[in-house]
C-alpha cells in the first residue's frame, strides 16, 4: 500500500510536552527510533503515555515470549495489509529473538517453522480477526489444551490490540517509521517525519 501524506502532523521532540519528550527518549533508547505512531499520539500526551505503558508489558516476555507476541501482531497486521505495522513488529520480533525464517513464515504460518502450539495461536488470531463468534467452545477447548489461562489472556489481548493499531495508523496515513539504520542513513532523526515507503 502506498503511503500518502499523514493526515495529522508528526511532532518532533522539540514540539512536544516534557511528558511526551520523556516517552520519546524511552522509545529512542529502547528501539533506536521514535515510531511515527507516537509522533502522532504526542498530540495527546496522556494517551501516548497510556499506550506506551500498555504496549511495553504486553509485548515483553510474560506468560508468552515477547518475540512470539510480536509475530502474532505481524499476523494481524498482515490480515489488515498494514505495511507500517508489519514492518514495525517484524523488526521488534527480530530484536526479541525471532529468526528471519519465523518472520517470513507468518504469512503462510500453517507451513511455517512453528510448533503446533504456535500455529494454534496464529489460528486464534485469524479467528478473532473475523470476529469473536469464531471462537466457539470447540475451538476454545482445543486452544486450552495448548495454552494456560495466563497465556490465553496474553494471546487474546495481543491479537485484539493489533486489530486497533493498524486501523488507527492506516486511517491517519501515518508513514512507515524507518528502521534505526534507515533513519541514520537519512542523516537525522527529522528524516523520520517524512519517510514513507
Amino acid at each position: 500500500m502506498a503511503q500518502d501524506l499523514a493526515r495529522v502532523t508528526l511532532l518532533e521532540r522539540d514540539a512536544v510536552t516534557p511528558e511526551a519528550a520523556a516517552i520519546y527518549d524511552a522509545l529512542l533508547a529502547q528501539r533506536g527510533v521514535v515510531p511515527n505512531m507516537f509522533k502522532v499520539l504526542a498530540h495527546a500526551p496522556d494517551i501516548a503515555k497510556g499506550v506506551a505503558g500498555f504496549l511495553k508489558p504486553l509485548l515483553s516476555d510474560g506468560a508468552l515470549r515477547g518475540w512470539y507476541k510480536e509475530l502474532v501482531a505481524v499476523r494481524i497486521s498482515t490480515l489488515h495489509e498494514s505495511e507500517y505495522a508489519i514492518r514495525a513488529h517484524a523488526a521488534s520480533a527480530r530484536k526479541k529473538g525471532a529468526s528471519d525464517e519465523q518472520i517470513a513464515g507468518v504469512k503462510d504460518f500453517a507451513n511455517g517453522p512453528y510448533s503446533e502450539k504456535e500455529k494454534m495461536g496464529f489460528r486464534l488470531a485469524d479467528r478473532l480477526h473475523r470476529g469473536a463468534r469464531e471462537i466457539d467452545d470447540g475451538f476454545y477447548g482445543e486452544l486450552r489444551k495448548q495454552f494456560s489461562e495466563d497465556e490465553v489472556i496474553e494471546l487474546f489481548l495481543t491479537a485484539a490490540a493489533f486489530e486497533m493499531f493498524p486501523r488507527f495508523i492506516d486511517g491517519l496515513h501515518i508513514p512507515v517509521t524507518p528502521l534505526p539504520a534507515e533513519a541514520a542513513s537519512a542523516g537525522s532523526v527529522s528524516a523520520v517525519k517524512t519517510a514513507g515507503d
